[in-house]
């Protein structure tokens, strides 16, 4: 079960290791300042939506994972994380944090550089496993997902169970860890 760290063993994460933080409702931003204000690398990955108001429309930057953001250290401290006002815990198992795999951080870095339209999407724990070898993404890995006439790179953050759906070229990807990626999928929208 995961469970609040309030007090954390040092040397229980690696050091550089990421890992998720949850937070108060709408404090992601809060809580991101603070960390970089205490000298933690921290990690908010934003999406863009544009929302219907009464006089007009506004695009607004929300978390791509509401009420969770990621930080890395240098050095294992704890309690300097979780003095932060909003932040509610580390994500772990019992006083031990779990590191988030930093493939799943990567890709989700190279989502949020490219400037793609993304958004939160619902976890997915099955599908077919793919790498983008073309374009903006080029090394996300993720799932694949087609949507109508849409190509999807699903990236999932297993600890937190959550998933992010960024719009993809489908002639940008191939299966992940394959040889000869490009000779043996199908491409223009075939299979």
């Amino acid at each position: 079960m995961l469970q609040m760290l309030r007090t954390c063993q040092p040397g229980a994460v690696p050091d550089g290791a990421w890992v998720a933080i949850q937070v108060q409702s709408n404090a992601e931003r809060n809580v991101d300042l603070g960390l970089k204000q205490r000298g933690y690398e921290s990690f908010l990955p934003l999406y863009k939506i544009r929302r219907q108001r009464s006089h007009g429309s506004v695009t607004l930057e929300l978390p791509l994972f509401r009420g969770y953001l990621f930080c890395r250290w240098a050095a294992f401290n704890p309690d300097r994380i979780v003095a932060i006002p909003r932040v509610v815990r580390i994500i772990g198992n019992g006083r031990t944090p779990i590191p988030v795999d930093e493939c799943e951080i990567t890709a989700l870095q190279t989502i949020s550089r490219a400037g793609v339209a993304a958004k939160p999407w619902p976890f997915l724990r099955v599908g077919q496993h793919i790498q983008v070898v073309a374009g903006p993404l080029r090394g996300a890995e993720g799932s694949i997902l087609r949507l109508k006439d849409e190509w999807r790179l699903v990236v999932s953050v297993n600890l937190l169970q959550r998933s992010v759906a960024a719009e993809i070229d489908r002639n940008c990807i191939a299966p992940a860890n394959s040889s000869d990626a490009t000779s043996s999928w199908p491409r223009n929208g075939a299979g």
